[in-house]
C-alpha cells in the first residue's frame, strides 16, 4: 500500500510554490535574552515564544516578560516589531487555544482567588449556613488536592503464558505494594 500523496500547501517537508506569500522556514530566526542570541528553535527559544503566547492571552505581563528574560525596553520594541516572531507566537497561541491549554492556565489563574473568596464566605456571620458550610468542604478539598492514596489508581499487571493443550500459567502482580519488603518469587511456589 502506497503512502497517500500529501495535498499542495500541507506537506512540511515540501518547499513553497510562492515564497513571497508564504513564510519561510524560520531556522535562523534569533533572539537577544539576557544578552545572549538565542535561536527560536532552540529549548530557550521556544520557551520563550511560548511565554510570549501566554503575554498575548494575557496570562504574563509584558513587565513579567521582560523581567524574565532580561529584555530592555529598547529590545521589547524590537522584539515586538519582529514578524517572524510575531507569526511564530500567533501559531503558538493558536495551538495553545486548540488543545485547550490557554484555557487551562487561565482557569488555573483565576482558581487562585477562589480560596479567598470561599474564606470570606466560611467567616462572613451574615452568609446562610449552608453557604457555609459548602465553602468550608470546597476548602477543605483544595487544600488536600493530591492526598488521594495512590493503590487506588494503581494499575494490575496478569502476565499469562500458553503452554498449548489448554495448559497456561498465570501470574498475578497485582498493584504494586508500597512500604513493604520485596518477597522472593519462588517462595510463593
Amino acid at each position: 500500500m502506497s503512502a497517500p500523496k500529501p495535498v499542495p500547501g500541507f506537506d512540511l517537508n515540501e518547499e513553497p510554490a510562492n515564497a513571497s506569500t508564504s513564510v519561510a522556514k524560520s531556522n535562523d530566526n534569533t533572539v537577544v535574552l539576557r544578552g545572549v542570541s538565542v535561536p527560536l528553535n532552540s529549548d530557550v527559544g521556544g520557551a520563550f515564544v511560548t511565554d510570549l503566547a501566554r503575554n498575548k492571552e494575557r496570562l504574563f505581563s509584558d513587565q513579567q516578560v521582560c523581567e524574565k528574560y532580561d529584555i530592555t525596553p529598547d529590545n521589547w520594541t524590537a522584539i515586538t516589531q519582529d514578524k517572524a516572531l510575531r507569526l511564530r507566537v500567533n501559531a503558538e497561541h493558536e495551538r495553545r487555544m486548540l488543545n485547550g491549554t490557554a484555557a487551562q492556565e487561565s482557569a488555573a489563574k483565576i482558581f487562585t482567588e477562589a480560596p479567598e473568596v470561599l474564606g470570606s464566605i466560611l467567616r462572613d456571620q451574615q452568609a446562610s449556613p449552608r453557604h457555609r458550610i459548602e465553602a468550608s468542604k470546597e476548602l477543605r478539598a483544595t487544600a488536600r488536592a493530591g492526598d488521594e492514596k495512590p493503590g487506588d489508581t494503581a494499575d494490575r499487571v496478569i502476565i499469562t503464558i500458553n503452554l498449548g493443550a489448554d495448559e497456561k500459567l498465570v501470574f498475578d502482580c497485582g498493584p504494586p505494594k508500597q512500604n513493604k519488603e520485596a518477597t522472593d518469587v519462588e517462595t510463593k511456589w
